[in-house]
């Protein structure tokens, strides 16, 4: 048996296919607890250090069961290919190892068609590495970009393979939790970047916009209405798209909202997030909501789609919509918990002010989001 290899993508499709696999992450403890892989579905994994498998060869291979298909985790790609050859030595007969690592998995993007009738086609990129989904509409010839991440060869070839022509690309806020694509994607293919008030100041060359401002295609398609709705920033934006869906950004989750602390003024921000959620609160019921962020699988749908109506984002969200703003304040402040130093400095790759080496963005990008305000999060953080 020869070892081989698999990339990230192979990853996700045997996850959610089920296949019955193990995986074998050999990062130390402190990388492996910090991020890992996850499924949409329950599966059995390994941590056993690659520093194990050089000092203590007979007693880590013992803790892998031989019966399985084993698919190896590392940083870099070389630490797991050298484990494999070990397992191979040792007689596992189906041992493969991640291309590139683990910041493979981190930027890897699963499209999901969400809508393809009435002359457009409107596509959620999940991001499992970083809960995350960006947002793709596009028409026969051309198409619109909401969030993009820093992987922006793939919306380039995304694109492509659909025949058209990325024309606008926006953010809905300027991103804390991860380097976004819209400038990169901008200068690469001459669309046009738009953003909202959090770029100003800034060297990322957004275009600013106003509320209720309306986009549109040159061959049809529908409108893309922009709502300013501020509060997890200053200037978050969210964008109806064909008076149908509710691309929300950061501002609605399907299980929580954005926290309003991450820009270091809870007090202003919250009150804007709260004057901004009475607002969205009447936006029309049957609204489908796409969100920047989830918090698990276990909002998604049977086809791993994260899309619900407002109503039932609402009703999810009861207790927070109800709130008055005394009551809002005090939760959002009782919810607080640090965020990740490395949020300040993508806030300045983001708008431009500094420039990292790709080593570097790859540090910074990795790891899931810290965006949502919830009890559980906090919970967790102090349990830690």
């Amino acid at each position: 048996m020869t070892l081989s290899s698999y990339e990230a993508k192979d990853l996700f499709q045997w996850f959610t296919d089920k296949e019955d696999i193990t995986v074998l992450d050999v990062r130390n403890e402190k990388d492996f607890q910090r991020f890992q892989v996850e499924s949409p579905y329950p599966f059995d994994m390994v941590n056993v250090s690659y520093y194990d498998f050089m000092e203590l060869e007979e007693e880590s291979v013992a803790k892998v069961p031989k019966d399985r298909a084993i698919r190896i985790v590392c940083a870099k790609e070389g630490s797991a290919k050298y484990v494999g050859e070990i397992l191979v030595k040792h007689g596992f007969t189906d041992v493969r190892y991640l291309t590139g690592g683990i910041k493979t998995w981190g930027n890897l993007l699963v499209p999901k068609v969400v809508h393809q009738k009435d002359g457009y086609s409107l596509y959620q990129f999940i991001r499992p590495g970083k809960a995350s989904c960006s947002y793709g509409i596009c028409t026969e010839t051309e198409m619109m970009l909401v969030d993009p991440t820093r992987n922006i060869d793939f919306y380039i070839d995304f694109a492509k393979e659909k025949g058209c022509k990325i024309i606008k690309t926006f953010e809905s806020h300027l991103q804390a939790d991860y380097i976004a694509g819209s400038r990169q994607i901008a200068e690469k293919t001459g669309a046009e970047f738009f953003g909202g008030i959090d770029f100003d100041g800034t060297k990322a060359g957004a275009k600013s916009v106003k509320d209720q401002e309306i986009h549109n295609f040159s061959d049809g398609g529908p409108d893309v209405k922009i709502l300013l709705t501020p509060g997890h920033t200053p200037g978050s934006l969210t964008f109806i798209v064909d008076d149908t869906y509710m691309i929300s950004g950061d501002t609605v989750f399907i299980q929580s909202i954005g926290r309003p602390d991450l820009g270091g003024q809870v007090d202003q921000w919250a009150i804007l997030l709260y004057n901004t959620l009475q607002e969205v609160a009447k936006l029309d019921d049957s609204l489908l909501v796409l969100p920047g962020h989830y918090m698990d699988w276990s909002e998604a749908d049977e086809d791993l789609i994260f899309c619900l109506t407002f109503r039932q984002v609402k009703d999810r969200n009861k207790d927070v919509f109800a709130m008055d703003e005394k009551t809002f304040i005090k939760y959002i402040k009782d919810n607080m918990r640090s965020q990740p130093a490395d949020y300040a400095l993508i806030r300045l790759a983001n708008g431009n002010m500094e420039q990292y080496d790709m080593d570097k963005q790859e540090e910074l990008d990795l790891g899931k989001n810290e965006c949502a305000a919830t009890a559980y999060a906090k919970a967790q953080e102090m349990a830690s």
